[in-house]
């Protein structure tokens, strides 16, 4: 978004909390804490514009007429608007409408006490195009994230830029702190002497972040263009596991008529000699090009170009291609399906290319825990994860992360029984001692 230039016009900026998304007793996304954070960044750096501006802070609030006072308010003003928002989305399960659940909205009041998603494209819609940025940190609760699979994307206005990240209902929350899209994307605005684009700025927040597998990730790359054509519904079963430099081929990943890739290493030159790459990102003028992809006309097996991605040190790049693949996969054959923790595996990979050993593990675990539900415990593809996992945690050198992570490692070698044993006692021997060490922060 530009500076307009128009010293009349003013900006707005909209920042609303809507209600904490809890699994298990455990906070999965503080809307709160995220606008505590947001709220201390001048509205000048969020709008990416000197006009003058005003902030509207709507914390705690119970009734959708109000918010949407506040909404129409904000989408009257003239100049630039950004409108932040960050809760849980629910259903209607009457009408199958997606709300945004406000402070005390429970599943029999939605229709009373929640906001209508539908009201933001109808406010917003009539704003004129280039003006208007919508930026989104969400979690689905169990009722709307099949809806938001059945559409593939999350209904927002044309006129707008959507950025944003929607977690589903199964992940493991991160209590009552920021959560790691709002977190980056304030840390990238904070980072470099000039502000980049917002897509820019949206690639580096969705590609640092440790965003949960199936992560909804907005704009979808189907609406940024990375596909040439839909791959095909075969239904093919689970290839084996990824290896650095030899990840398998998920059925996902193939094109209509291309055969699948056999699962050898794969140089970057042969790959671009090959015609293998699924999708060229156009770079937004910096060094960690974003995916506002133009694809090929030969979108086969991505494997090979993400890989000569994350090896030549675009690891931000690759990252996000990887994620966007996963998120397609699962809306093609399921959260839990072999496609798609297969690409959670290839993710969890990169993670460890790029140094990133707390998401990797994270990854890793979560790739075991649906392979577990699945696949015998003595499965070669169940023992890789766990394997995957333990030596990922172990490369952690910060305290506290590796004791947040550590019980999740720790019960899924549990739960491998014919994993070496010896691991599991050095894993719970090290856990201790992160618990009786004083931190090093």
């Amino acid at each position: 978004m530009q500076n307009i230039g128009l010293e009349q016009q003013r900006g707005h900026v909209l920042l609303m909390a809507g209600d904490v998304a809890v699994r298990r007793r455990s906070v999965q996304v503080a809307p709160s804490a995220n606008l505590a954070a947001m709220g201390v960044v001048p509205a000048s750096i969020l709008l990416n514009s000197e006009v003058p501006s005003d902030t509207t802070y709507l914390d705690g609030i119970r009734d959708p007429n109000t918010a949407l006072t506040r909404l129409r308010t904000a989408a009257a003003t003239p100049g630039p608007l950004m409108v932040y928002l960050s809760g849980r989305l629910t259903v209607d399960r009457r009408s199958r409408r997606l709300h945004l659940a406000l402070a005390g909205t429970s599943t029999a009041s939605v229709r009373y006490t929640a906001l209508p998603w539908e009201w933001l494209g109808r406010e917003l819609g009539g704003r004129p195009a280039g003006l208007t940025t919508v930026l989104l940190d969400l979690a689905a609760d169990r009722t709307a994230w099949p809806l938001l699979q059945e559409y593939g994307s999350l209904p927002a206005p044309p006129s707008a830029e959507v950025y944003g990240v929607v977690a589903p209902p199964g992940f493991a929350g991160g209590g009552n702190v920021v959560s790691g899209y709002t977190r980056q994307w304030i840390d990238q605005l904070r980072s470099g002497p000039s502000r980049p684009g917002n897509m820019q700025l949206h690639a580096l927040a969705a590609g640092t972040a440790a965003l949960p597998p199936g992560a909804l990730v907005l704009p979808t790359a189907r609406e940024l263009g990375v596909w040439t054509a839909p791959p095909p519904g075969t239904g093919a079963g689970p290839a084996p596991r990824p290896d650095p430099g030899t990840w398998a081929t998920p059925a996902s990943a193939v094109a209509p008529g291309a055969a699948a890739m056999p699962a050898t290493p794969v140089a970057p030159e042969a790959a671009a000699a090959a015609g293998t790459v699924v999708a060229t990102a156009t770079a937004t003028a910096t060094a960690t090009a974003t995916v506002t992809a133009t694809a090929t006309a030969t979108a086969q097996d991505p494997r090979p170009h993400i890989h000569a991605l994350a090896t030549s040190g675009r690891h931000l790049e690759a990252a996000m291609l990887a994620q966007a693949w996963e998120q397609h996969a699962v809306q093609t054959y399921g959260f839990t399906s072999p496609e798609a923790t297969q690409w959670v595996e290839i993710r969890a990979d990169l993670a460890r290319m790029a140094g990133n050993f707390r998401l990797a593990t994270q990854l890793w675990t979560s790739a075991g825990r649906t392979r577990l539900a699945h696949q015998p415990v003595d499965a070669p593809d169940v023992q890789a994860a766990a394997a995957g996992a333990l030596y990922c945690w172990t490369q952690l050198s910060d305290q506290a992360e590796a004791a947040d992570t550590g019980p999740e490692v720790i019960g899924l070698l549990r739960a491998v029984p014919c994993f070496d044993p010896r691991h599991l006692q050095l894993a719970q021997n090290r856990l201790a001692l992160l618990h009786r060490a004083p931190s090093r922060r």
